[in-house]
């Protein structure tokens, strides 16, 4: 699995922008979700896409805070995160 994923929706504009974003700063290194492909994603992030995981954990939603998610990035899987 990806350190990053994005939970996103099609014909979505800031889930557009985020993927730009995400291609930008970490290409190829990424993986997209559809929010609509199960009842579960729908139900936690449906009214907040694009959402941003990192680990699995959320990272933010609606945009990519880029400077923090690469200093996150820079930090061991499981370490805290501000």
């Amino acid at each position: 699995m990806s350190r990053v994923t994005l939970i996103s929706r099609a014909g979505c504009h800031l889930c557009e922008d985020a993927e730009a974003v995400l291609d930008r700063i970490l290409p190829g290194q990424w993986e997209r979700v559809d929010v609509d492909s199960s009842i579960e994603l729908e139900r936690d992030f449906g009214d907040r896409v694009p959402v941003v995981l990192l680990d699995g954990a959320e990272h933010g939603y609606w945009r990519v805070e880029e400077s923090r998610l690469l200093r996150d990035l820079e930090k061991p899987p499981g370490a805290p995160r501000l």
